[in-house]
């Protein structure tokens, strides 16, 4: 006889079904288990005989083998430890194959027979869901897998409740949804002095999701600007919750099952890897930029992260994708994030401060900025000088507008975005492209003549002319007008880095 039970592997964020296959047959005693495992697998054969011997069975003298099928699948995880322990159990006969039947299984075993949690029960979930079919995973996990909605969850804390349930003897009652976490608040832009222009900045990126960059000597607010994002932003919407959480589930840090509407702000160390921050390793987990997901990756001090890092960001921002290509595995994660950076405009950070600035100025400015690339650079929509706050500033009383009240502005552009793009794949102006972007993007004839000659005269590629628009129609929203007209244009332009030898934005007439 041999026993199956359905379990999933994941690649990316999908889960794709295994068959957990259990035969035991005559010949000298052995337990194999074969079909691509990693070594956390193979080692489920000492979790699963110490799990049966806590619950009081023996494994027969006999030859076990399991198979992971399809066997060109790569398997990886704890997460088989407990469909390996039921296929035994029906292989056995302690337990009927109609019991377990109709579900899919996950779980780690602990020595003690307890069930502890994995990560990727959503995911898994949501494949049960698509299936008709229940899930079984860790007490730890049933709220997690609860949120997929039409499956039924079976969350048992130990191996021994389990088989009870299945048999009939006892029921777990099932988990139920945790309530979405509520987000404490964060710090203010009130609380933030002067920088206008830089808070200015920030509202457009928030309303367009945009990606920005922030230059100026250290202490100027850059870090205290960027920590100030996600409370102007608008929260997921359940849809997209939806998405962020299922990225969070696979690197096992949804904890206790609860979804966030908050947008995630992910801000890495410049000493991260390229694998850290793209996404990959061993077991190919999703980077920074993945769990940045429809939110923001913040990066500060940006020429300091290595040069072949930076270069990889290249590929995500442009389609909302990070590809882990590796010659065991190819694996594709979501990675639709905002960049929002910042970096002083020299190594020693005082460039254009005559008592403060090094004796190399402006060759270190221009070697420190040359870290960055060309290409890079022409990725940010929106480049923001972000001066020293002056004492004077300090002293003036804090700011009348609150972070609430961009916030409201913010959702109101959001909104006349979602209504335009309603059917569509697109969220935002920043990621409206080709004929979708020139639909949205209805110029008068001033703001067409002066994008005209501000093609030329900046040297605008076509990415950076089409990058203008779409900031262009982002102010237009935040304005209420249907319309982009000069004004929209021009402060559109106002963002754009100047391309050495380019004509200034103040020159164009």
């Amino acid at each position: 006889m041999v026993a199956e039970i359905r379990t999933v592997a994941f690649e990316g964020v999908e889960a794709r079904p295994v068959d957990v296959q259990v035969q035991i047959t005559g010949g000298l005693p052995a337990f194999t288990i074969v079909g691509l495992p990693d070594k956390a697998v193979t080692e489920a054969r000492e979790r699963v005989r110490a799990a049966l011997t806590a619950i009081g069975l023996a494994l027969p003298a006999e030859r076990i083998t399991v198979n992971l099928s399809p066997a060109d699948l790569p398997k990886e995880g704890s997460h088989y430890d407990l469909p390996i322990a039921l296929g035994l159990l029906v292989a056995m006969g302690a337990l009927g194959e109609d019991m377990v039947d109709g579900h899919i299984v996950m779980g780690e075993l602990g020595l003690d027979a307890s069930v502890r949690p994995v990560a990727g029960v959503l995911p898994a979930a949501i494949r049960a869901a698509a299936e008709d079919r229940g899930i079984i995973c860790p007490a730890e996990c049933g709220p997690e897998a609860a949120w997929a909605g039409s499956a039924a969850v079976v969350a048992p804390a130990g191996l021994m409740p389990l088989v009870s349930h299945l048999r009939g003897s006892q029921v777990i009652a099932p988990p139920e949804t945790m309530p979405v976490a509520e987000e404490a608040d964060g710090p203010d832009l009130a609380e933030i002095k002067g920088q206008e222009s830089a808070k200015r900045a920030l509202e457009v990126a928030a309303a367009g999701g945009h990606n920005m960059l922030m230059s100026g000597p250290p202490g100027a607010g850059k870090s205290m600007l960027a920590a100030r994002l996600p409370g102007i932003l608008p929260p997921l919407s359940p849809a997209e919750a939806l998405e962020v959480s299922m990225i969070a589930s696979v690197a096992g840090l949804l904890d206790g099952g609860m979804v966030r509407r908050r947008r995630p702000f992910r801000s890495p160390h410049h000493s991260a890897s390229q694998p850290a921050l793209i996404g990959g390793g061993a077991r190919a987990k999703p980077g920074e930029v993945s769990l940045a997901h429809r939110g923001v990756l913040f990066l500060d001090e940006l020429p300091e992260f290595s040069r072949a890092t930076l270069e990889a960001l290249r590929q995500p921002m442009e389609t909302g994708k990070a590809v882990i290509a590796r010659a065991a595995v190819h694996v594709t994660y979501p990675a639709r994030f905002q960049l929002v950076a910042a970096m002083n405009p020299c190594r020693c950070g005082y460039l254009g401060d005559e008592t403060l600035a090094c004796n190399r100025a402006p060759k270190c400015a221009v070697d420190y900025q040359a870290r960055i690339s060309g290409p890079l650079y022409d990725r940010i929509d929106l480049h923001v000088d972000v001066p020293a706050v002056s004492a004077a500033d300090l002293g003036l009383p804090p700011p009348a507008e609150t972070s609430a009240d961009v916030a409201a502005r913010v959702l109101a552009a959001r909104e006349r975005q979602a209504e335009r793009y309603k059917d569509t794949d697109i969220r935002t102006n920043a990621e409206a492209d080709g004929a979708l972007l020139e639909k949205a993007v209805t110029p008068t004839a001033a703001g067409r003549a002066l994008m005209q000659d501000a093609v030329g005269r900046l040297r605008l590629s076509a990415r950076g002319y089409h990058r203008v628009l779409r900031v262009a129609r982002t102010l237009a929203d935040l304005s209420g007008s249907d319309a982009v007209g000069d004004v929209h244009i021009a402060e559109a332009l106002s963002y754009r880095r100047i391309s050495p030898g380019a004509v200034p934005v103040a020159a164009l007439g």
